[in-house]
């Protein structure tokens, strides 16, 4: 396993501690970045009271943690310690199994369990925590030197990230990628 789940969560404190509300902690990470986006897992509603099963995706439709491993990947450009980086598990996963008696991370509604590895640690997410079968992508995702957070709630059709101006002008012109700028404090698309 080249992920390691950390029994001390100390290192997600400036998350567990934010003042950030708890709609905008989950899906963006804490405030204060220069720069916002949304990366879609799939298109924004294009009509009021649409559900997501109205939508139809191709086949070749990419799965959210490939999609969330492509941004990672980005974004590993845009730290000084892309090999130490934390990852967060939400604990109601429930095709990931989590070590029993591990200390979680906990901010208002959600725990998490925590991990350490490098950035490219996410191209081992299915083998290390899913036995190889799809998994969620990470709930969030950050560099020891806090440059950016990745951040993936378990309700949204989308994932945040907050950055610099220049990383996330990067994953918008990054192929293969849908993101869009976005501002964590003003309502975000969602489905019914």
């Amino acid at each position: 396993m080249r992920l390691r789940f950390c029994p001390d969560t100390a290192a997600a404190d400036w998350l567990a501690g934010s003042a950030t509300p708890f709609g905008q902690l989950v899906t963006f990470g804490p405030a204060g970045f220069p720069a916002y986006a949304r990366l879609r897992f799939m298109p924004d509603p294009d009509r009021p009271g649409q559900a997501e099963t109205d939508v139809e995706l191709p086949d070749d439709h990419p799965l959210e943690i490939d999609q969330a491993r492509r941004a990672l990947h980005v974004l590993a450009d845009f730290t000084s310690t892309p090999g130490d980086c934390l990852f967060c598990v939400w604990e109601g996963y429930s095709d990931i199994p989590l070590p029993p008696g591990l200390a979680l991370v906990t901010v208002p509604h959600r725990r998490y369990a925590l991990l350490r590895g490098a950035v490219g640690d996410i191209d081992a997410w299915e083998d290390d925590l899913g036995g190889g079968q799809p998994v969620a992508p990470p709930a969030f995702v950050w560099p020891a030197d806090r440059s950016w957070v990745f951040a993936s709630d378990v309700d949204p059709h989308w994932a945040g990230i907050g950055a610099s101006k220049a990383a996330v002008d990067a994953l918008i012109a990054a192929p293969g990628l849908d993101v869009v700028p976005a501002r964590p404090a003003e309502p975000q698309p969602a489905y019914r």
